[in-house]
């Protein structure tokens, strides 16, 4: 049975061109599944690439929600984006190092370093 905790929740905000997705629960098999590529898919079609994960209220990944994380990465970086991962805890910390998936995410403890670290293109 899968409890209300074990849903993610994806609260999207707007901060200058990046997009901070601030998550909390869950990402598991389950209900929760899709959603992350549900909200990523969308902001594609929105043309937004820049993106923050927040996972500081993020409490446990499963590999459906690795798979999530690596589809998201893949999908953005296709349409010429970044996705930069925000407030690990120490749990997801090891468990992206144990996947070697730290050397794919830039993560960041700040979020004024996380927002500062996209590269500002400007029209000439």
């Amino acid at each position: 049975m899968i409890q209300k905790e074990d849903v993610v929740r994806i609260e999207e905000r707007t901060v200058g061109p990046v997009v901070v997705l601030d998550m909390a629960g869950k990402l598991v098999a389950g209900e929760s599944h899709g959603r992350l590529k549900d909200k990523i898919n969308s902001l594609m079609l929105q043309g937004r690439v820049q993106i923050v994960l927040n996972l500081g209220e993020v409490s446990y990944i499963d590999s459906t929600g690795l798979g999530e994380l690596v589809s998201s990465h893949s999908t953005v970086t296709r349409h010429g984006g970044h996705i930069k991962l925000l407030n690990l805890t120490k749990k997801v910390q090891d468990l992206m190092a144990i996947c070697r998936l730290s050397t794919v995410f830039e993560t960041f403890d700040s979020e004024t370093l996380a927002l500062g670290s996209f590269v500002v293109v400007s029209s000439v």
